[in-house]
């Protein structure tokens, strides 16, 4: 679905953000192009993007810069990696919002799905939660504890600051209502609908944050990702697992929000597409 573009502007000397984004890119080196042209084609002030697949050297950043864009990347190895954008701005960069822990308990083990920063005022963070696998799977427990640190965090930052305009933004590998997947029948055994993964879900919203998106696109069938295998685009076998989290002082500022299918067509897309918030 195209937008009008919409161009930042300055008040009293500073940048106000009017549109940001978030996408899980599936490899932003084989689709640095598509990311670009994204940007331009929406006019996108800052966009978190998720599953990178760089390491922080390998990040495709001179194409962003030609753009009069900024970027902040955490990337370790082929898998995960999470960046932001941004055009108005890009400070304060923290690559955990807690103090790390292990995967499953292993003190070597350090993932990079997270990442957050300043842009024009609003606190950004690009996350990508662990997928979890499969129930009972200890990437199933890690999940779990990785969302509760998140939400310990995110209570933190609205005490310490209840004015602040937070946007918790990325794939989060769940699907919170029986709406957000194509049949519950083929989930119900799996993870990503699980009544833990759902909680953890509600946690954050009971924390003080509001899910920004969906009021602008209701309805059952609203998906963000599909699966490569099967024809699951075209069948519309899709999931809603990508979402903006936003705190009341983002959340008052939505004034409109779509999630851009036309990016999950084509040759070389992602398997999830970009979801685009307009903030007065």
């Amino acid at each position: 679905m195209m937008r009008p573009a919409i161009s930042f502007r300055r008040e009293t000397g500073r940048f106000v953000i009017v549109r940001i984004a978030t996408w899980n890119i599936n490899s932003v080196r084989s689709r640095i192009e598509r990311v670009t042209a994204f940007l331009e084609r929406h006019d996108v002030d800052v966009l978190a993007l998720q599953e990178t697949k760089c390491r922080d050297d390998q990040f495709p950043g001179l194409e962003l810069a030609g753009m009069g864009y900024e970027y902040a990347h955490f990337g370790l190895n082929q898998w995960n990696g999470v960046a932001v954008i941004s055009r108005v701005g890009l400070d304060d960069v923290a690559t955990s919002f807690a103090d790390d822990q292990p995967q499953f308990g292993e003190p070597e083990v350090l993932e990079a799905r997270s990442i957050g920063a300043t842009c024009g005022g609003i606190r950004m963070w690009s996350l990508y939660v662990p997928n979890g696998r499969e129930l009972g799977h200890a990437h199933y427990t890690y999940k779990l504890a990785w969302l509760e640190r998140l939400k310990v965090a995110t209570e933190q930052w609205l005490a310490d600051q209840p004015d602040l305009p937070l946007a918790l933004t990325g794939d989060w590998n769940i699907a919170p209502t029986d709406d957000d997947v194509w049949d519950m029948s083929v989930f119900e055994k799996s993870t990503h609908v699980s009544p833990p993964e759902r909680a953890a879900f509600q946690a954050m919203l009971d924390a003080g944050l509001t899910d920004v998106v969906r009021p602008h696109t209701p309805g059952p069938g609203v998906y963000t990702y599909w699966d490569y295998q099967q024809l699951a685009f075209p069948k519309k076998r899709g999931m809603r697992i990508d979402f903006v989290l936003g705190s009341p002082a983002l959340a008052d500022r939505v004034s409109d929000a779509f999630i851009d299918r036309e990016e999950r067509k084509g040759k070389g897309a992602s398997d999830h597409a970009p979801v685009v918030v307009d903030l007065d």
